[in-house]
């Protein structure tokens, strides 16, 4: 088989059918872009859950002067049943699950309000009208339901919170974007897989005599089909590319130089190495669907 041949009749097909390969470059670069967010989008999701996951803290709050829990009937914990709290978290039953507990006085719990509103605003409240709190780090977050049924309608406590759970809904908003750019994406490649099979198809049709001569002379399937995959592939790899600069640049602008300086509270984003990772799956996407979808159409089109 002559490469030099068929890269020319190749190149030669590219030439005639411009405007279809443009079209299908163009629909591989959108479909693929919308591939390659979909990735990353859920790559920083599991990079966000697992850093959250991690740090999260059970809070144990304590009834204040102004608590309206039917726990809190008496007003303010007392310092026994502060103890309480304390001497079962030390105990043999939950101990084994915690890794780290930090109690926060009201006058903390003040100076942290004062830091995060400013003394003006937080001059409404006072000292005595804070909760005093248990900031509790499991071994396994998963496990924070157990000290929500420990301390849970405990006379002195007035809430239990998981902050893992306050995240949950931003977890949850994030995987359905993903999976709208998913369906978009599959709906955008099932496009580019027809129109190259179409593009295919046109080309085959207008080079009928040469095809015909081809078969005179005694011109093998494979050697008659090949030129028509390679058109197919070529454009396919021209979108793939593109789409990989796309998912690149949206990286490099959109979120090292944006989303980092403007997001503050999320510290962990996906890097340049998660879109290398991404950027030969790209380009082998769109390279297999064009060989499969031209390979198919030609071998169709030669049996009729």
């Amino acid at each position: 088989m002559r490469i030099g041949l068929i890269l020319a009749e190749a190149l030669g097909g590219l030439r005639r059918n411009i405007s279809m390969v443009i079209s299908v470059v163009l629909v591989t670069f959108v479909s693929l872009t919308f591939v390659g967010a979909a990735i990353l989008m859920q790559a920083q999701i599991g990079t966000m859950r697992g850093y959250w996951t991690e740090r999260a803290q059970v809070a144990v709050y304590m009834c204040s002067e102004v608590s309206e829990s039917q726990t809190c009937i008496d007003g303010s914990a007392t310092e026994e049943q502060v103890q309480i709290v304390r001497d079962r978290l030390a105990d043999e039953a939950l101990s084994p699950l915690i890794a780290d507990v930090r109690f926060e006085t009201k006058e903390e719990a003040y100076a942290n309000i004062v830091e995060q509103i400013g003394a003006e605003k937080a001059s409404v409240f006072t000292a005595e009208q804070m909760s005093e709190s248990f900031f509790v780090t499991l071994k396994d977050p998963t496990q924070s339901q157990v000290l929500v049924e420990a301390f849970g309608g405990q006379l002195g406590v007035e809430q239990v919170a998981d902050q893992l759970q306050y995240l949950e809904p931003l977890f949850s908003a994030l995987t359905v974007a993903t999976y709208i750019a998913v369906g978009i994406a599959v709906l955008m490649l099932i496009a580019a897989t027809l129109l190259i099979a179409t593009t295919i198809r046109l080309s085959a049709y207008a080079r009928r005599k040469e095809i015909g001569i081809m078969r005179l002379v005694g011109a093998s399937n494979r050697f008659i089909q090949t030129p028509f995959v390679l058109e197919g592939v070529f454009a396919a790899f021209l979108g793939s590319v593109l789409a990989s600069a796309a998912v690149v640049a949206g990286l490099h602008f959109g979120v090292d130089g944006y989303l980092r300086e403007r997001v503050p509270f999320i510290t962990t984003w996906v890097s340049m190495q998660d879109a290398a990772l991404v950027v030969p799956v790209l380009i082998g996407i769109g390279i297999l669907l064009a060989a499969l979808s031209a390979g198919f159409a030609i071998r169709r089109w030669l049996r009729t």
